[in-house]
């Protein structure tokens, strides 16, 4: 999403989809369909392109399980287009989770998602770590702060801009760059260990 170019038109019918589902249009969740779909699977490329070869956990699963779960959830009010990705940002985490999770559960070890290490920690060499001990490292981040695990939701998991990552957040940009420095310079301490 941030090497994609900002279409305002789009982005201005998304949100107006966005307000007609609040509103009880269950026809606008099909229209949504095809002006999201390509964001979200270039979020679940990103996220999961740094997997071992044998996984069976593909982009196309995991949009098809990251819109169900969204169109299915309880909350559906989704404020604008940045919202509707902040969320499923952190839904595309929690699949990710689910699935570390269960391939742990099958085989001792085999639960690992690798995600590039150098992705959280800008301008260290691409190391990786388990999803889950990331997942672990943003709940005691959470902890501490809401808002910087929010960020990293959107920014690493959802592969939101700067200025997306802020309109999500309703920070300005210059805070969003402050706590993205704090929450990197936190889960790189947090991993090493």
């Amino acid at each position: 999403m941030p090497d994609t170019p900002r279409n305002p038109s789009a982005d201005a019918e998304i949100t107006c989809m966005l307000a007609s589902i609040r509103e009880g249009d269950t026809d606008a969740l099909r229209r949504l369909v095809p002006l999201v779909y390509d964001d979200l699977r270039a979020i679940a490329h990103g996220r999961i392109s740094g997997e071992r070869n044998d996984h069976t956990l593909d982009t196309t699963a995991v949009v098809h399980e990251a819109y169900v779960r969204l169109v299915d959830g309880e909350g559906r009010d989704w404020r604008d287009r940045a919202h509707f990705f902040a969320v499923a940002s952190s839904v595309m985490r929690h699949i990710l989770i689910d699935y570390a999770r269960m391939k742990g559960a099958k085989k001792r070890g085999g639960g690992v998602v690798p995600i590039p290490l150098g992705e959280v920690q800008a301008g260290r060499d691409p190391d990786f770590v388990d999803v889950l001990e990331l997942h672990d490292a943003l709940e005691r981040l959470s902890m501490h702060d809401e808002r910087l695990e929010r960020i990293v939701e959107c920014r690493f998991f959802g592969g939101m801009s700067m200025e997306e990552t802020a309109e999500a957040l309703g920070v300005s940009v210059r805070t969003a760059n402050r706590d993205w420095r704090r929450a990197r310079a936190y889960l790189y301490d947090a991993l090493r260990s």
